[in-house]
């Protein structure tokens, strides 16, 4: 077990992270799986802190943790956008979501709904940076295609 001095080091990594680890692994995991993910990642966390602060992007590793350590359902619930805070959003988005392949899924939930860089979604997802821009190429195209938006050039 990592060292924690007297644990404020930790509990700061914890409101800091926290909040943004628990909204990626909602929109990867689904509202009913990501607070056990959450639980998950923050305890390994704790136990392995030393490790974990070292690391560039701690947030990107334990959102790999959550995953790799609570069950897949086969769809997950998304949120609503009144619990996101999200005035005005498109009701038929959450759908369209849902029906990307999970890769495309994530990636997009990623980076477009909780401002992750690509860099950090990479390291999020175990993949690399490049394909994070391809799946969420991708995704923005079948999403706009579903949703019938059109695209000015």
């Amino acid at each position: 077990m990592g060292t924690h001095n007297d644990g404020t080091e930790f509990e700061d990594f914890v409101r800091a992270t926290e909040p943004r680890l628990r909204r990626a692994l909602i929109g990867c995991r689904g509202v009913d799986v990501a607070q056990e993910a959450v639980a998950e990642a923050l305890a390994y966390a704790w136990e392995h802190w030393t490790e974990v602060q070292a690391l560039a992007n701690p947030a990107g590793y334990l959102f790999r943790v959550g995953q790799s350590r609570t069950r897949r359902r086969a769809t997950p619930q998304l949120p609503s956008p009144e619990s996101l805070r999200i005035p005005d959003i498109e009701p038929a988005l959450i759908p369209a979501l849902l029906a990307l392949p999970e890769r495309q899924r994530s990636a997009v939930w990623l980076v477009h709904a909780c401002g992750w860089t690509y860099a950090e979604a990479a390291d999020g997802l175990g993949i690399s940076a490049s394909a994070v821009g391809t799946h969420v190429g991708r995704a923005l195209e079948r999403l706009r295609r579903d949703l019938e938006v059109e695209t000015r050039a």
